[in-house]
């Protein structure tokens, strides 16, 4: 089995979800989903784009094992993975906002939280 299969049904089966429900996530029919395990076929670039959306990995570390700095970050939380993935496709100004709003909330948490230490 090749390097992409293997990953492929490795991460599946990490996140505990049948070929046919990765199928129904990415958009394609679960007999693809059999085909790329078993190594007999790879996905479109685009449905390559999904399957990794849906498996919070990036394109290339599904395809090629590889990370980079900022592919190596994990988030338990699925849906707070996908609102930054969201963020990422907002606007110059809308990702500022969305930044300037983030650290006033983490400011006050550390300041609530440096306060609840010292009394």
């Amino acid at each position: 089995m090749n390097d992409f299969a293997s990953r492929l049904k490795q991460l599946r089966t990490q996140r505990g979800l049948s070929q046919t429900e990765l199928a129904k996530a990415v958009g394609v029919h679960y007999n693809h989903i059999g085909r790329y395990e078993r190594g007999q076929s790879k996905p479109t670039a685009e449905t390559l784009t999904r399957l990794a959306e849906a498996l919070g990995v990036s394109g290339d570390f599904l395809m090629e094992g590889r990370t980079n700095e900022a592919a190596k970050a994990t988030f338990e939380d699925r849906e707070l993975l996908m609102q930054f993935k969201e963020v990422e496709r907002l606007n110059e100004t809308d990702k500022h906002l969305v930044k300037e709003f983030l650290n006033a909330f983490l400011t006050k948490k550390r300041l609530e939280s440096m306060m609840g230490n010292t009394a």
